[in-house]
């Protein structure tokens, strides 16, 4: 058999062994329920699985292809990856609960929804579902298209490109209809298995296979790579300090409001819970270390990389120098890695409509299971989308993929201040969310971010800070009857889960 008919087979394997936890997963109660317990696995989630669903948010196909690629280009400014996403745990260690609390007391399954509770306002919620809806399909693309260049690769070329964009597509498509967050969760345990022994081996493997050692390898990096080592970076990088610093701050405020984010809090049993959660998920992003160290590597071993090739960096190195069987074990934790990520953005855009934009419509309005199975449609057309746009279009999506994370970030005025400060009000954050997405779209596609070294999400996002504070004390307060306690959010010091 040869090397791509091993590989191949392996990873179809497991592929079916993915499909077949995600049916497990909602055995008995899961199958019958409502659009809750799809879309946030019924609130019923323990420690280990929200830990493991959490952290496998942060690790994705990027970790394989993009932080390889990044650390073989530039080096040390992807470490903003693992500063950002600890210090987003911290963060979420405050925020994390209150959300959790906030959607538990009113029964809501998404940020849509919590605006919409907030202002008081449906049309609001669906009118944010539709903006997040933009937000997160350049990261459906993304993933398709990281886990179409995984499968083409292990398969040594057996599977063409556009066929492994399609079995990607399928697969994740099946598994978050049939399964929902309660099987993300499921395969997360899977995925992370084998993320840490794949990871752990090629820490291992690469330096003794292609150097004499760690010892060898970082006296070549510091004596012949030493700009890879400090911020900007090589090659006249434009990411120096003020950047790194900017973005890790901008994207530790946004990763707590990331709709995917938080359809992992939503779904823990406890706020307790959450809380041990952003104390553990720290150590997760050591593992990150592994990719933007071995593509570094890469510099010496395949050299003369450019472009989307040097995505690759870290998957030639395996191709080159292991047996197929290895290849495929390693190429079956990168799709997983390209799988779990993409199913819980799918599912959280499929929650979104159906809980916000759908509804609207009166008589879907109080029929749970009516919004789950239009949910499920929505996942369906989203993925599908993504997929077309990534044969039709790739550019354009990548593209809008640069204001994904800067522009969910002009969110954060409207749901974190409107959910702790009474006052702010809707035509404030409009206002203020209008102007913040704006200057977002308009500095990244003009090519400025970015912007006078600094990143253009943090521009942005202070414009928006500045209109909505501005509108809100100008205009008059919105009349709104509700207590304090029927609108704002609190942290559930000591309540019970």
């Amino acid at each position: 058999m040869s090397d791509g008919a091993v590989a191949s087979t392996l990873f179809g394997a497991f592929m079916v062994v993915t499909l077949a936890l995600g049916l497990l997963a909602v055995r008995g109660k899961g199958k019958g329920g409502g659009l809750a317990e799809w879309s946030v696995g019924g609130r019923s989630l323990g420690a280990v699985f929200i830990w493991v669903l959490m952290a496998g948010e942060g690790y994705t196909s990027f970790s394989y292809l993009g932080a390889a690629g990044w650390g073989y280009n530039f080096g040390a400014p992807v470490l903003y990856v693992v500063a950002y996403m600890s210090c987003g745990y911290a963060v979420g260690y405050v925020v994390g609960p209150m959300l959790w609390a906030y959607a538990r007391k009113h029964s809501l399954v998404s940020i849509t929804d919590m605006v919409a509770h907030r202002y008081g306002k449906p049309w609001l919620g669906a009118a944010v579902a539709i903006l997040v809806t933009v937000f997160l399909l350049p990261y459906i693309q993304l993933q398709i298209t990281g886990m179409g260049v995984v499968v083409s690769t292990i398969s040594y070329g057996a599977i063409s490109l556009n066929w492994a964009y399609f079995i990607g597509f399928a697969v994740t498509t099946v598994f978050v209809v049939v399964s929902g967050l309660r099987g993300s969760a499921w395969v997360s345990v899977l995925k992370d298995l084998l993320v840490i022994v794949t990871l752990a081996f090629l820490a291992i493997y690469v330096p003794l296979h292609y150097f004499d050692g760690y010892g060898d390898f970082l006296g070549r990096l510091v004596d012949e790579k030493s700009a890879w080592l400090t911020l900007p970076g090589s090659g006249g990088s434009p990411y120096g300090t003020g950047w790194f610093a900017t973005t890790t701050f901008l994207n530790a405020l946004t990763v707590v409001i990331f709709p995917t984010t938080v359809a992992g809090y939503l779904g823990a049993r406890s706020a307790d819970g959450l809380r041990r959660n952003a104390m553990w998920l720290p150590a997760y992003n050591i593992l990150l270390f592994v990719p933007m160290l071995l593509g570094m590597a890469a510099l010496f071993v395949v050299p003369g990389l450019t472009g989307a090739e040097s995505n690759l960096a870290l998957l030639k190195l395996v191709v080159d120098s292991l047996p197929a069987w290895a290849v495929g074990m390693i190429g079956v934790a990168a799709a997983l890695s390209s799988i779990v990520p993409m199913a819980v953005f799918m599912l959280v855009i499929g929650t979104m409509w159906g809980s916000s934009v759908m509804s609207l419509v009166p008589r879907w309005r109080n029929s749970s299971q009516a919004q789950k199975a239009g949910s499920q449609v929505v996942v369906v057309v989203a993925g599908a989308v993504a997929l077309v746009l990534t044969y039709a279009a790739p550019n354009t999506l990548v593209r809008l993929s640069l204001i994904s994370y800067e522009g969910m970030a002009q969110l954060v005025p409207m749901l974190l201040v409107g959910l702790l400060w009474r006052r702010l009000s809707l035509v404030g954050a409009l206002s203020g969310l209008a102007v913040g997405v704006g200057v977002v779209c308009g500095l990244v596609f003009s090519e400025r971010d970015p912007v006078f070294g600094v990143n253009a999400g943090i521009v942005a996002l202070a414009c928006n800070l500045a209109v909505t504070l501005v509108v809100t004390y100008v205009c008059p307060a919105d009349r709104d009857a509700r207590s304090d306690d029927e609108v704002l959010a609190r942290d559930p010091v000591g309540a019970a889960g």
